[in-house]
């Protein structure tokens, strides 16, 4: 995971924050454009996230449910003002990209199968979101009508000549996606925390909910392609979640919605 040492806290950061930790350093850990994020090293460790005024309201929901079933770290805080604010606990272990689970990609391509289905099959019956299904596919409909047609992350867009194309398959299987399965909505090695192989915590949930198991299985094969740059560990891992729950047409539904963003 991403730590460089910075001067300290940035002036927009809420002033209870600023004093807690006016003594500790500062590292910014930031991995994307839409959000900021730095590790406060003090004690047992902190991560404070920021990004847009509320834009993080769903993942303080989501992290606090995930936390109660003993998949996330603990939130110390949600605070929305001119931006939106996230303390967590640090929780002991790395993220998937580093080099000792990278270095050893079939066990962690297996890893990352069998804890995606013991995700998937845990209860969810007082999941506080319990249709991702709708927000996904209006999400993909939306942007495919204000031409959001994304090539950048994936160079082929699944083989789908156009947009078009891409929507085509969407709309004529729409209705095929299930709200099944607890679902982390954005499954890639750098949301899911290992402590020497051990599971440890998922983080960035805020994709999460009761929603289709395909969407995770999707980005779970994707993240493996992107990290180790070769498709050769993706039956490895779906093989490690198991077939009987993966319907292989449901898959090429969710990359027609990807290419949308």
């Amino acid at each position: 995971m991403k730590r460089d040492l910075i001067m300290g806290l940035p002036l927009d950061t809420p002033k209870e924050f600023i004093t807690e930790f006016k003594d500790a350093n500062i590292y910014n850990s930031s991995c994307s454009h839409e959000a900021r994020v730095y590790f406060i090293d003090t004690g047992n460790g902190f991560y404070l996230k920021s990004a847009e005024k509320g834009s993080l309201e769903r993942e303080a929901q989501m992290t606090d449910y995930f936390f109660g079933k003993g998949l996330s770290p603990r939130m110390l805080s949600y605070i929305s003002r001119d931006r939106d604010w996230i303390l967590t606990e640090r929780v002991k272990g790395e993220d998937c990209t580093d080099f000792e689970y990278l270095s050893n990609p079939k066990r962690l391509a297996k890893l990352m199968g069998e804890r995606l289905r013991a995700l998937h099959s845990m209860d969810c019956g007082d999941c506080p979101i319990q249709d991702r299904v709708s927000e996904y596919i209006s999400l993909a409909e939306r942007n495919y009508s204000t031409g959001n047609y994304d090539k950048s992350s994936f160079p082929d867009s699944f083989g789908y000549k156009s947009a078009e194309e891409a929507y085509k398959v969407l709309s004529e299987g729409k209705h095929l996606l299930k709200n099944d399965a607890l679902i982390h909505g954005d499954y890639c090695l750098p949301n899911m925390i290992l402590d020497n192989w051990r599971f440890s915590s998922f983080i960035d949930v805020g994709n999460g909910g009761k929603g289709d198991r395909h969407i995770d299985l999707f980005w779970g094969s994707w993240t493996l392609w992107f990290n180790l740059k070769t498709s050769e560990y993706k039956n490895t891992f779906l093989d490690a979640y198991g077939r009987d729950a993966i319907n292989e047409d449901i898959l090429k539904i969710i990359a027609a919605a990807e290419v949308f963003g």
